[in-house]
């Protein structure tokens, strides 16, 4: 048995999945795209390092979704799972993921985004476990906050690491494909970038990380 660890946004699927949920959620309510308007001021504090993509991520949230019932929020994972399965996936991701699953590896899916969905398609993906961005709940509401750090750059390598410590004797393979993610890439005995942009390639190869690409 190993452990393999997989980001999800740009490394199973093909895009960013955070606005394509809200999306999907908003398809039901389309007066809440309105919501997107609050997200401008922390979107200009953000572009001028006023705050961090965590903030961002949590005001656009709330702004969108924020208020909604954790049954309607259901109800969007419901819909927006199956598509990702269709029709966001690498299929070379999927068959990675399968090759691991086959050989008996404990596979975590560890990713930037929010437990809203992220669970879900790990389950759907047969996943052991899954490490994400938590978001806050009043009672049956959706609030928005973000409940952990943004399990991104040093945050993820940080849970890299705490994984290793619960499976000291496994052989650690991990695939992610930002220049944030060479932070936990460099910390497997096999680490790769996928898809990288060309100066995430730079750096991943004076790093020794090894660069695949995927369709």
């Amino acid at each position: 048995m190993r452990l393999a660890v997989f980001d999800l946004d740009g490394t199973i699927t093909r895009h960013d999945t955070l606005i394509p949920y809200i999306a999907t959620c908003l398809r039901h309510w389309p007066w809440r795209w309105a919501g997107v308007l609050r997200a401008l001021p922390p979107l200009a504090a953000f572009a001028v390092g006023g705050i961090d993509r965590g903030r961002l991520k949590s005001s656009l949230i709330k702004g969108t979704l924020g208020g909604l019932s954790r049954s309607e929020i259901a109800r969007c994972t419901q819909k927006f799972v199956p598509d990702v399965l269709a029709s966001r996936l690498f299929a070379d991701a999927a068959a990675k993921i399968a090759e691991h699953r086959n050989a008996g590896d404990r596979l975590v899916l560890m990713s930037a985004s929010t437990d809203l969905y992220v669970p879900a398609i790990g389950r759907a993906l047969g996943f052991d476990e899954v490490i994400c961005t938590g978001v806050r709940w009043e009672g049956d509401r959706l609030r928005g906050e973000l409940t952990t750090p943004n399990r991104r750059g040093k945050e993820k390598a940080h849970c890299f690491t705490v994984l290793r410590e619960r499976y000291p004797n496994l052989r650690t393979f991990a695939y992610g494909n930002a220049t944030s993610d060479l932070e936990h890439l460099r910390l497997a005995e096999q680490g790769f970038l996928v898809n990288g942009s060309a100066s995430a390639r730079r750096k991943a190869a004076t790093l020794g990380i090894a660069t695949v690409e995927w369709r």
